[in-house]
């Protein structure tokens, strides 16, 4: 959730309390992490993460536990606490996000510069960057206190991201240190903190990281053979302006890739759009899964080459998804494209969802799209294991609480005389004197009621995305309280065919229904063994409503096949599952 830029956009971001989930399908989701909150920061507490900043601040005594970037963790659950807060208004999760405000505020050094694992540590300063993820940390600390300040209106927060910030504008840019973060992420973080305070200079320095990444300054020095020498590894191998293609690490390519379109949105440099532009469609084209998940290799948690994606062996971290969803976005503010808006519901639906239980605070970290018969568990990360508690890398869950949690400022935009109605989720929408109320039961039902609750004498233009129509339906003219307008949207199941270049997928299909990407799942098929199963393009597909399973979904049946929504697979333990599914024509 991002304030509105001050230029550079077609559409604009509704008020932080003028989009409201309050039934269906989200409002469920959003629920059950509004109950996982609380338990993640008891299992920051248990990991040791604020146990390293409560040392730092001097509230306990002890060593650091854990890595250089663990605050980081901390600071997406702030982050997710406050937006939590703001819907939900709950007195216990203000006193904890007040609570460890003060520990962080107590943690930072006299010159703003604060990472409680370096300090205790007695780790020099911006030595190791390729590494350390000092501004990666930053980055983060930077989004939670522009959250906070936003959600309670408190902004002890925000002052000590803006002493962080100063410290980091008197320290990096031109005539001054030129060595660049490892991990991209601050990027973003000091456009979101410019849009905040109004201070230029944060917008500058964010400028300057852009531009002065892809010349290989950001690299681990001296040789080593694995990915850790490699530049792209870093998104530092080629100027992003002359770039093609995203590669390297999934994460840091895509984090540094939104950043920069916040850049671009907020200086009003077209070139830069332009190039961000190029590269979201080279990705979406060549390098995502049908999931709307990137990253195609363990090693280096990487892009692979243009149309490397194997289901079994996919990694589609859970961070990369919630970072193509997040730049997707910023690329619709910017252009007013729908087809960023249908890449967003791709992702929330089949990328973003997955990666956490259905009814308890477990997450994935990797999402493979087809887990084989008998696969072992061989690593914590591993999907065999099903989803986790937490990991020792803890990136992932925090991520997901943030994402959930702030997911009501992603459904629509607007002005005084406009509504744009991009996602589709049961409650009520405000746009200036324009409010309106939506009944739907979607995604199992294509069926969207819009009602005016409010409206102005002049004429609004009421705007509805159409999924993968590239398009929106519009309405325009003045309307009443009272007034409905109806959208019916297509839900017949499809058959999804692969790219044939993706050799690992050739001669397979997918099925979807609405934004949902479907599944076998061992439990439907007890007998079998998935990998032996076939699909028949010719058989036609059924849908099914099954209230009782798995929460409440709509099952396909084609054939002797039977399907379950991807999201929900391995909530009934870590079964065998496959997204692609071998023709008969294969078969034979």
């Amino acid at each position: 959730m991002i304030a509105a830029p001050t230029t550079g956009v077609t559409l604009h971001p509704l008020g932080l309390a003028d989009s409201r989930i309050t039934g269906g399908f989200w409002a469920d989701r959003i629920a059950a992490n509004s109950a996982a909150i609380p338990v993640g920061r008891e299992r920051l507490i248990e990991a040791g993460n604020i146990g390293n900043l409560r040392i730092a601040a001097g509230e306990q005594t002890g060593a650091a536990r854990g890595a250089v970037f663990w605050d980081s963790d901390v600071y997406k659950w702030m982050e997710a606490a406050a937006w939590e807060y703001a819907r939900s208004e709950d007195p216990g999760l203000l006193s904890h996000l007040r609570e460890l405000t003060a520990t962080v505020a107590a943690a930072q050094e006299s010159d703003g510069y604060l990472n409680s694992v370096m300090r205790l540590r007695g780790e020099p300063r911006y030595t190791q960057l390729w590494l350390s993820h000092e501004l990666y940390n930053a980055g983060h600390l930077f989004q939670a206190a522009v959250a906070a300040a936003r959600a309670t209106g408190d902004r002890t927060l925000l002052y000590v991201g803006v002493r962080f910030a100063d410290h980091l504008a008197d320290t990096f840019g031109p005539g001054k240190r030129n060595e660049l973060e490892g991990h991209p992420g601050i990027e973003t973080a000091l456009v979101e903190l410019f849009r905040e305070t109004g201070e230029r200079r944060y917008l500058d320095l964010a400028a300057y990281f852009v531009d002065a990444r892809g010349h290989g300054r950001a690299t681990k020095p001296g040789f080593d053979p694995s990915h850790f020498a490699d530049p792209a590894h870093y998104a530092d191998r080629v100027p992003i302006r002359e770039a093609s293609r995203l590669e390297g690490h999934a994460v840091r390519a895509v984090y540094f890739a939104l950043g920069a379109t916040d850049v671009a949105i907020e200086s009003g440099d077209a070139e830069l759009l332009a190039a961000v532009r190029r590269l979201f469609d080279a990705m979406s084209a060549r390098r995502q899964h049908v999931t709307g998940g990137v990253g195609s290799r363990w090693d280096g948690e990487a892009f692979g080459d243009d149309y490397e994606l194997p289901p079994d062996r996919a990694y589609a971290e859970t961070c990369a998804a919630i970072g193509v969803f997040q730049w997707a976005w910023r690329l619709l503010l910017a252009t007013g494209d729908p087809r960023y808006a249908d890449q967003m519901e791709r992702i929330l639906y089949n990328a973003v969802l997955p990666a956490v239980s259905l009814t308890e605070p477990e997450y994935f970290y990797v999402n493979t799209l087809h887990r084989r018969t008998g696969a072992r568990a061989d690593v914590q990360r591993s999907p065999a294991n099903g989803r986790r508690p937490w990991f020792n890398c803890a990136c992932c869950p925090p991520n997901v609480m943030r994402t959930l949690a702030s997911l009501p400022g992603y459904v629509a935009t607007g002005t005084e005389d406009s509504l744009q109605i991009h996602q589709y989720a049961q409650g009520t929408l405000r746009s200036g004197d324009f409010a309106v109320d939506v009944d739907t039961a979607y995604p199992w039902d294509g069926r969207v009621v819009v009602t005016v609750l409010e409206a102005p004498t002049h004429p609004v233009d009421l705007a509805f995305r159409i999924p993968h129509g590239g398009e929106y339906s519009r309405t325009s003219r003045v309307f009443r309280p009272g007034d409905q307008v109806v959208l019916e949207l297509d839900l017949t199941p499809r058959l999804i065919e692969p790219d044939e270049r993706v050799d690992a997928t050739r001669g397979c299909l997918a099925v979807a229904r609405g934004p949902l990407v479907y599944a076998l799942e061992q439990p439907e098929h007890p007998d079998a063994v998935l990998e032996d199963l076939r699909i028949d393009p010719a058989a036609p597909i059924s849908a099914e409503p099954r209230p009782d399973l798995l929460g409440g979904v709509t099952v396909l049946r084609s054939d002797h096949l039977t399907l379950i929504p991807y999201y929900a697979w391995a909530n009934r333990g870590p079964h065998a599952m496959r997204i692609w599914i071998p023709t008969l024509e294969k078969h034979r």
